[in-house]
């Protein structure tokens, strides 16, 4: 699989763990930066992220922030991108299975590196399940007015 990788100030430790542990693995991985503990705006990289998994829906994305928050928040502004919040590996099996999800967010002041390895197992060994679940998955990508 390929993953597009990418964190705000607050994630570099956990989001350079992230990369080496897929590459272990053997994904490819496309690290986005930041590359240094400066403080950077976080929306900044996930739409740089999004834009790089719109581009190839056989990507998958990763986003790290202080708490995975803000980092999903701003990747769902996008039509197209199902960013999920995961704090364990039950939530992302689901987030994949139930929801289509294809960007993965966590927080590195809420998970360690072990919950995070058994969350980005879970994700990477979970598909879309289909069924009763695309009609749901359709309905998050229409942008009608409520």
């Amino acid at each position: 699989m390929k993953f597009f990788v990418a964190t705000d100030h607050a994630g570099i430790e956990l989001k350079n763990y992230t990369v080496e542990l897929l590459k272990q693995k053997g994904h490819e991985v496309i690290d986005l930066g930041p590359y240094s503990t400066d403080r950077v705006d976080y929306p900044d990289y996930a739409h740089k992220l999004c834009k790089e998994v719109l581009d190839d829906e056989r990507t998958q994305g990763i986003l790290i922030c202080g708490s995975g928050i803000g980092m999903s928040m701003a990747a769902n502004r996008h039509t197209g991108i199902r960013a999920a919040l995961c704090h364990d590996a039950y939530t992302a099996r689901v987030a994949r299975g139930h929801n289509d999800a294809n960007v993965l967010c966590y927080g590195e002041r809420i998970v360690g590196k072990g919950v995070m390895e058994s969350i980005l197992d879970a994700w990477c060994e979970s598909s879309f399940d289909g069924g009763r679940h695309t009609g749901r998955v359709e309905k998050i990508e229409q942008r009608e007015e409520m």
